[in-house]
């Protein structure tokens, strides 16, 4: 069974999308008694919001991880129980891993001294990615029966019921303020509606050019009613915003998510020759062997770059100062190549002992499904 090069390349950019989102939106300002506070610049600069619909690419990474469990799910050996264990595991080690080197960083920092506030925002910001692995672990555990059910319903009378339960929760939320933190399965909900097209896209049910289509109409129709309605325009929550869309996730994501699946599918062919050329082969393939690596770790890399900057040499533009404005934007674009050497740095020893050097060059479209982390 050979692998998807259009759902590689669109979990690719899924994972850009998330990382280069929250290294964008996330400023951790140094106070004079050293300590880091966090802020973000979609406060003081409200009319980028429109961009954050680019980078908050979650539906996209569900969507890619429905396809991608169905395949597997199907193509293993042991039955789905054994392909169940295995996945799950898959999704498990690497938050341990992180959990595990996270607590002795801890450990380090608290004995050197490092200020309280900065403690906070570190484990914040490590810990906030793997709650969304628990609704993926759930939605992993269900394939089976969603998969028969989008085989005996189609994706869209299966994804209704998943739309009504965000719904609901929209508006409990806007009735009741105080249950916002109380509506988990408004997460679960949210996320499975990509997922089920990615079951569905498993089982061909959308493959030409009309599905793509029906799906941007769908999803664009929705965010225009949405916006008109009220719903803030940034994707992401932003400090002091009475509402977010990402937090629970909100209609807005889900139409989001919607429009995001259709587009790709859209640009499907030419998204595929795109990656027949060595260069973009090659980057879509690490990131998808490294998926969930990726994800789980490109706060901490943040967290740290910036925590080691402020000790050696004091604030930095675009690194430690507030993001108020336009200037900060451009000095943080400069810091982002930064960061991605040092990521890639931090993954590159367990890539190189997982995959033989000759298999990394090999493009997208000709890797055999292998049940790469967080992918297969």
């Amino acid at each position: 069974m050979s692998r998807d090069p259009v759902v590689d390349g669109l979990r690719a950019y899924a994972m850009g999308g998330v990382v280069l989102g929250h290294w964008l939106v996330t400023g951790l300002v140094l106070a004079p008694d050293g300590s880091l506070s966090q802020a973000s610049p979609l406060s003081a600069m409200p009319a980028l919001a429109p961009a954050s619909w680019l980078f908050q690419t979650l539906g996209l990474f569900f969507f890619t991880a429905g396809y991608a469990s169905a395949r597997s799910m199907a193509a293993h050996p042991g039955g789905a129980r054994g392909w169940l264990a295995r996945r799950v595991g898959r999704l498990a080690l690497p938050a341990v891993a992180l959990l595990g080197t996270g607590a002795a960083v801890l450990l380090i920092a608290t004995v050197l001294g490092t200020p309280d506030a900065t403690l906070t925002v570190a484990l914040t910001l490590a810990a906030t990615p793997l709650w969304f692995l628990l609704p993926l672990a759930a939605l992993v555990a269900l394939t089976a029966p969603l998969t028969a059910a989008v085989r005996r319903w189609g994706p869209l009378w299966c994804a209704a019921p998943a739309v009504v339960v965000v719904g609901a929760g929209d508006l409990a939320a806007r009735l009741l303020p105080a249950a916002d933190g109380l509506l988990p399965v408004s997460v679960l909900a949210a996320w499975a509606v990509p997922y089920l097209l990615g079951l569905a896209h498993a089982d061909g049910r959308l493959a030409g050019r009309r599905p793509a289509v029906a799906l941007v109409a769908i999803g664009v129709a929705g965010l225009a009613t949405l916006v008109g309605g009220g719903y803030p325009v940034s994707a992401v929550g932003v400090p002091g915003a009475g509402v977010s869309n990402l937090n629970p996730p909100s209609l807005l994501a889900v139409a989001l998510a919607v429009t995001q699946v259709g587009v790709g599918l859209f640009v499907g062919p030419a998204l595929t020759r795109l990656l027949r050329r060595p260069l973009p082969g090659r980057v879509v393939g690490a990131v998808n062997r490294n998926a969930v690596r990726v994800y789980l770790w490109h706060q901490p890399v943040l967290v740290g770059v910036t925590a080691l900057a402020a000790r050696a040499g004091g604030a930095l533009p675009g690194l430690h100062t507030a993001p108020d404005g336009l200037p900060w934007l451009a000095a943080r674009l400069c810091w982002l190549p930064v960061l991605a050497v040092v990521l890639a740095l931090l993954l590159r020893p367990r890539r190189v002992a997982d995959r033989p050097a000759e298999r990394l060059g090999r493009p997208v479209g000709r890797v055999p499904s292998g049940d790469h982390p967080g992918v297969r």
